[in-house]
């Protein structure tokens, strides 16, 4: 007999099955063992009855304590009562490893507790749910792509210089060659697979040593990062709303019963459809003005000014056209507004903020030159980055997501911390 899953208990009502995982939890009633078992793809409740097994067996069933390993074997019933809709009639049992006391109880645990315990903490349901919704976002992102043509462009992870400014970047040595930098960005690589292969998209980690502590921010952090030959802002922004979209009614579709058991407003998320509004960076302050707030126009927004903005919206918001004063060197400037760059920002629903950044770049060799100076970036670090203009330059536009703040959204989480298997914080390196 081979092993089931419990994702697939639909298939297989009426038939003696095999699963395999851990105690969630269990009950006695009397003559009857209610045991909770979870592998991975949902909980299944199994029933023994005295009498219906040896004295053995059901002694065996005692002796579990949560996330003991075991093996549980019976009939597939169907009960929509129960957790996950089918029951388990139990006739066999295997224990594995009868586990040791469990530290997460279903107390209430302070978030240095779980934090410190988060190889633990994600067996939790709720954690389940949260990395469950993750990996649907993930493989949405993928097949957009891969849908439309694009090709992944994998991009390095160790780089000789910034590309995001140089006071948020991870420093190691290298060999007999001085520094190298914990990447923040493929997207100067991504332009390079651009140029060769015409639209491809970087999937990977990113780093940025910002000391920051709010709830949206990590130290590293994954971030998908298409790159299209030959489009503009305008294209850019076509495709951003339609990645969005894409992925929020993906999740939609397919993890209805994770964000039921995250408590998330579905109703909020299904709203997400193109388009999307546009607005300027004039615009947006302009909102701001309107709501009382004293913002300087050259600044750049702040999370809360995020939050005021998107409140006007049930949607995603697309600001476009930002200070180029604030923006990285590789940002093209309006032509008809050289104080503005051609760049855009999607700020999500409901205050969570910047998901998306991008632009169009700067395709002008000249141009670039003087930016790299401007931002006082070391020329020759840069040379293979400026061959891309001598030989064959085009216009272009990209644009990056970061996964961990998608999720956040998706799942209506209050922290990022929740979004990611293993988070890194300026103050969390462990476990």
């Amino acid at each position: 007999m081979g092993r089931t899953y419990i994702e697939d208990l639909s298939q297989h009502v009426g038939d003696e099955v095999q699963l395999h995982g851990w105690l969630y939890n269990k009950r006695s009633s009397g003559k009857i063992r209610f045991l909770l078992l979870r592998d991975g793809t949902g909980l299944l409740q199994g029933v023994m009855v005295k009498g219906q097994v040896d004295e053995a067996m059901f002694a065996l069933a005692d002796e579990l304590t949560q996330e003991s390993s075991f093996m549980m074997q019976g009939r597939v019933r169907k009960d929509d009562r129960a957790p996950g809709g089918f029951e388990l009639d139990v006739t066999g049992l295997k224990i594995y490893q009868i586990a040791k006391e469990y530290p997460i109880t279903p107390k209430e645990h302070g978030i240095e507790f779980l934090a410190d315990r988060r190889h633990l903490w994600l067996r939790s349901a709720r954690q389940h749910a949260i990395m469950r919704v993750r990996h649907r976002i993930i493989k949405a992102i993928r097949d957009f792509f891969d849908g439309r043509g694009f090709t992944l462009v994998d991009s390095p992870i160790l780089t000789p210089a910034a590309c995001e400014g140089t006071s948020t970047l991870f420093e190691t040595p290298y060999f007999d060659l001085g520094s190298a930098f914990l990447t923040q960005s493929g997207q100067l690589y991504a332009e390079a697979g651009a140029m060769a292969l015409g639209k491809v998209y970087c999937f990977g980690p990113t780093f940025r040593a910002e000391k920051s502590k709010t709830r949206r921010h990590l130290t590293e952090f994954w971030m998908v990062e298409p790159e299209v030959a030959f489009n503009d802002l305008n294209d850019n922004m076509d495709l951003a709303e339609e990645f969005l979209e894409y992925i929020v009614q993906s999740v939609l579709k397919d993890r209805g019963p994770e964000l039921k058991a995250l408590e998330r407003n579905t109703a909020k998320l299904e709203s997400v459809r193109k388009p999307f509004p546009r607005i300027s960076y004039d615009e947006a302050v302009a909102i701001l003005a309107k709501k009382g707030v004293a913002f300087e126009w050259g600044n750049d927004f702040g999370g809360t000014d995020e939050t005021l903005i998107s409140e006007e919206f049930d949607r995603p918001v697309m600001v476009h056209r930002y200070p180029s004063a604030v923006k990285a060197f590789y940002m093209k400037r309006d032509p008809l507004n050289p104080k503005v760059a051609l760049a855009v920002d999607v700020l999500a629903p409901e205050g969570y903020g910047e998901i998306i950044g991008g632009s169009q770049r700067e395709d002008d060799l000249d141009l670039l030159l003087q930016r790299i100076d401007e931002h006082r970036l070391p020329r020759e670090a840069f040379e293979w980055y400026l061959d891309l203009r001598r030989f064959g330059s085009v216009p272009h536009a990209g644009f990056g997501l970061g996964i961990e703040r998608t999720v956040s959204w998706i799942c209506g989480l209050e922290h990022i911390r929740e979004t990611v298997p293993f988070p890194r914080m300026i103050y969390r390196l462990t476990p």
